[in-house]
């Protein structure tokens, strides 16, 4: 057992009595104690490693052996708090579509906070963007298109940003052109004026193309009856 690590191993000496029964009985009893302790901590130290954090030491056990039953019960306690955390972050974030969630475990220090800390992380990231994302877009159709999109972003959601912005900007140039003909056309009696909205497409392009045939339309009729009321 000492040597070779066969745990279960018992002492069997036929016909000893007195003083070498009961060294006997103490080596066997500190075997099977110790077998225990150790098949116990085996047990549970497998199963985190497969996955499952349900199991605990259980085993009595005093000095050392109690102190390492301590740290295994606790860094599966830890281990649990942290995998609660993290799927419970997980879900608000990615399935409930809950913004603001943080992972909170006290106690984990090393790689558990490192995890800890980059899930938090990437979860304020995904917050921040969404959030900041969902402000313009409301912002759009409130009529609002004074505000564009600023977070940091990388990969799709950088292009989900750029889309959003570029459409901002053309939203704001057809409204700015589809204003300065209407006011030229209608308020100051300048005709001939078209919008330009470059690099609208679908319906903005519609809506422009309308407007522009309307303003056409009007300048041809107008300067035609100047023409008529002018004609000698």
């Amino acid at each position: 057992m000492g040597t070779e690590g066969i745990l279960g191993g018992q002492a069997n000496v036929p016909g000893v009595a007195g003083t070498w029964k009961d060294l006997t009985d103490s080596v066997n009893f500190m075997a099977g104690n110790l077998t225990s302790q150790v098949r116990n901590i085996a047990l549970v130290t497998t199963a985190v490693a497969n996955g499952d954090l349900s199991q605990k030491i259980t085993v009595e056990a005093r000095g050392e052996v109690l102190e390492l039953k301590d740290t295994v019960n606790t860094m599966v306690d830890q281990l649990n708090a942290f995998a609660a955390e993290v799927t419970r972050v997980a879900r608000e974030v990615g399935s409930e579509g809950r913004l603001g969630g943080q992972a909170n475990v006290p106690g984990v220090a090393g790689t558990w906070k490192d995890l800890t800390d980059s899930v938090n992380f990437m979860a304020g990231n995904l917050t921040s963007q969404v959030r900041n994302i969902a402000d313009v877009t409301t912002a759009v159709a409130r009529g609002d298109l004074s505000k564009k999109i600023t977070a940091e972003a990388k990969g799709e959601i950088l292009e989900l940003k750029n889309t959003v912005n570029t459409m901002v900007d053309q939203l704001s140039s057809f409204a700015s052109e589809v204003t300065r003909v209407a006011r030229e056309v209608g308020t100051e009696g300048k005709l001939g004026g078209q919008a330009a909205v470059p690099g609208v497409a679908g319906t903005w392009k519609d809506l422009t193309d309308y407007v522009n045939l309307i303003a056409g339309n009007l300048t041809v009729q107008l300067r035609d009856m100047s023409l008529v009321t002018t004609a000698p």
